[in-house]
């Protein structure tokens, strides 16, 4: 990003910018609006984020479940690797852009309610488990839900809420990725410890296919917006990933990924191995700091979203210094000599991984255009499940084994400092990304 050229490039973005747009949107003025306030807009953010809790417990329960599983079934950190990684992170991207073409050019709702049945189903499943094979499958299953649950959320509250709300629309639907974790670490490592771990998977199912029933009755009709393109959408979405704003969005969004998936992958186990803590106790210490500092970052980071929105400048600023943060204190956290301080030295991480989410997903609506928001929100969790949860559990579950089979101590801490690189990665894209979307808004 630096020379002559490299200083003319968002020079030329701007001045071409018009031009695109026109091509790139030909029907926008078919989008009618259609915002929803007071109880209304109450009861509709209220069930996504009932979903949103939902699909978080969901996904991360065999991360606190992993030690009884693995010992239950023989299971070697590789393939709890593969099990909480791989397995559902290339299912889950390879159907998200069918799911969000289904969003956007059809009912979000819909597809947000099947959804919600198919990864509740599976994730029940799961609780039958006899073999490696059979629970892969199962997470695979997760992921087919789950792939469309985003897209079609964020579609729903761009036809529905009003631009000038939508950050923190998203922060309150967001809300219940920490809070859903932190009910799945600190539940699930209670239900683990008291019944086993298949109980704490049958049940979390049953309750997801509850959820999904009340948010077909809550969130209410919604129709197709009738806009057509002219481009495939496959190919509507690669013309998207050639503008400079939104490609380093997606890498900023790959980044992310790399830190975080790891990071919950094996964040309580590294405490039980290294510091002795039980399932009950990492869960409890893991899932509730998470869950309070998931709770600040959304919140905050969707009503600072909607502010530089309105000023027009630093859209990735905040979230920049915040990665940067946590790639220094959650590389001291993997060499803290005690329990208590490495707990607390993550905490930077699991802030920043949630401040993201209105900053990311409100980035992409704007970059993407209207009608095209689930298509965008899509692209952005490709990015964020493909590389990271598919290679950064797997590597760290490798390292791990070659380094206790060599007989280092703290095998897992060291693979764990994968996190704190990719940490930093995403805070150098963050930056860049700011400057491309600050150049071509102005």
């Amino acid at each position: 990003m630096t020379g002559p050229r490299a200083a003319r490039l968002p020079e030329q973005e701007v001045a071409s910018a018009p031009s695109r747009s026109a091509q790139r949107h030909p029907a926008e003025s078919d989008i009618k609006a259609d915002h929803v306030t007071g109880l209304r807009a109450a009861v509709l953010l209220g069930a996504l984020f009932l979903v949103s809790v939902f699909a978080q417990i969901d996904r991360i329960l065999p991360f606190i479940l992993a030690e009884a599983i693995k010992a239950e079934l023989g299971l070697s950190d590789t393939q709890i690797g593969i099990i909480t990684g791989i397995a559902f992170a290339v299912c889950y991207a390879l159907l998200s852009l069918p799911l969000a073409r289904m969003a956007d050019r059809g009912s979000p709702r819909r597809v947000l309610v099947a959804c919600t049945l198919a990864w509740s189903g599976m994730t029940a499943l799961g609780g039958l488990a006899t073999g490696f094979a059979f629970l892969a499958m199962t997470r695979l299953g997760v992921a087919v839900g789950e792939a469309g649950a985003v897209p079609s959320a964020h579609a729903l509250i761009a036809r529905r809420i009003r631009p000038e709300r939508r950050g923190m629309a998203i922060g309150i639907f967001s809300v219940g990725i920490p809070l859903g974790a932190m009910a799945g670490f600190g539940i699930g490592g209670a239900v683990s410890d008291a019944w086993g771990w298949r109980t704490a998977l049958v049940g979390a199912g049953a309750m997801g296919v509850g959820v999904a029933l009340l948010a077909a009755l809550a969130i209410g009709s919604t129709p197709a917006l009738g806009r057509r393109s002219d481009r495939p959408y496959l190919v509507e979405s690669l013309h998207l990933l050639r503008q400079p704003a939104f490609r380093w969005l997606f890498i900023c969004a790959a980044a992310t990924g790399l830190a975080a998936a790891p990071f919950f992958a094996f964040g309580a186990p590294f405490l039980m191995r290294s510091h002795g803590f039980s399932a009950t106790e990492a869960g409890l210490a893991f899932g509730l700091l998470q869950g309070l500092a998931g709770i600040a970052g959304t919140l905050l980071g969707g009503r600072s979203f909607d502010r530089v929105v309105r000023s027009r400048h630093g859209y990735l600023r905040l979230p920049s210094f915040l990665f940067a943060l946590a790639g220094v204190t959650t590389a001291a956290a993997l060499v803290a000599p005690v329990g208590w301080l490495a707990v607390a030295l993550m905490a930077p991480a699991m802030f920043a991984f949630t401040f993201i989410l209105p900053f990311a997903f409100g980035s992409v609506h704007l970059v993407a255009g209207p009608g095209r928001e689930a298509m965008g929100s899509s692209l952005a969790l490709i990015g964020v499940s493909l590389i990271g949860p598919a290679l950064g559990p797997l590597l760290v579950g490798m390292i791990s084994d070659r380094a206790t089979a060599a007989g280092i101590p703290n095998g897992l801490g060291i693979g764990l400092m994968i996190v704190p690189v990719a940490s930093g990665l995403a805070a150098l894209a963050c930056r860049t990304a700011d400057r491309w979307m600050a150049a071509s808004r102005h």
